[in-house]
C-alpha cells in the first residue's frame, strides 16, 4: 500500500507581512516576528554606531589624528557592510527592515553626541557604542537560538566578534 503525504496548506499566521506570501522555513510566524524585533534593535544600534563612527572619522583632531582617522574609517566601513546583512536577514524572515532615522532613534540604545567631543571622549563613546551593539546582538542571539534560527544566530555571532574586538582595540588606546 502506497503512503500518502498529507500536504498542509499555509496557515494565515505564516504569511509574510512584507509580501503577503506564505513562508515555511521551519520557524513559526510568531517566532520569526520575535527574532525580527530583536534584529531590528541590532540594526538600529549598528546604524547609530556607524553614523557616530563616521562622524568621528570626519571630525577627530589632535596628536592621534592619523591613527584614529584611519581606525575609524576601517571600523565604519566594516559596520556599513554589516548593515546590509542584518537588514537582508530581516527581509529573509518575511518582515520589512527599519530604515528611517525616526525608527532607529526609537529602537537604538545608543545616545548620540550633542557636539563634537574630544578625541579621548570619542574613544570612550565608541567603546560604549560597540559594547551596546554587543549587548543588543547577544539578546538577539538568545532569541534566535531559542527558536533554532541558525542563520540569524551565525550572523549575530559574527557581529559579536567584531564589536567585542572593536571595543577592546578602542579601550586599549585609552589605557
Amino acid at each position: 500500500m502506497a503512503k500518502t503525504v498529507k500536504k498542509t496548506s499555509p496557515k494565515k499566521s505564516s504569511i509574510a507581512p512584507s509580501s503577503g506570501l506564505p513562508i515555511d522555513i521551519g520557524i513559526s510566524a510568531e517566532d520569526r516576528a520575535e527574532v525580527v524585533a530583536e534584529l531590528s534593535k541590532t540594526l538600529a544600534d549598528t546604524y547609530t554606531l556607524y553614523l557616530m563612527t563616521h562622524n568621528f572619522h570626519w571630525n577627530v583632531t589632535g596628536p592621534m589624528f592619523s591613527t584614529l582617522h584611519q581606525m575609524f574609517m576601517t571600523q565604519y566601513t566594516e559596520i556599513w557592510q554589516a548593515l546590509d546583512a542584518i537588514a537582508e536577514r530581516i527581509r529573509a524572515l518575511g518582515h520589512y527592515a527599519p530604515g528611517t532615522y525616526a525608527e532607529y532613534a526609537r529602537l537604538s540604545s545608543i545616545a548620540e553626541p550633542a557636539s563634537v567631543p574630544s578625541a579621548e571622549d570619542m574613544l570612550r563613546m565608541l567603546v560604549d557604542g560597540n559594547e551596546s551593539v554587543a549587548r543588543t546582538a547577544r539578546r538577539a542571539f538568545q532569541c534566535a537560538d531559542a527558536v533554532n534560527d541558525q542563520p540569524t544566530a551565525d550572523l549575530l555571532t559574527q557581529r559579536l566578534d567584531v564589536h567585542e574586538k572593536n571595543a577592546w582595540m578602542l579601550r586599549s588606546l585609552l589605557a
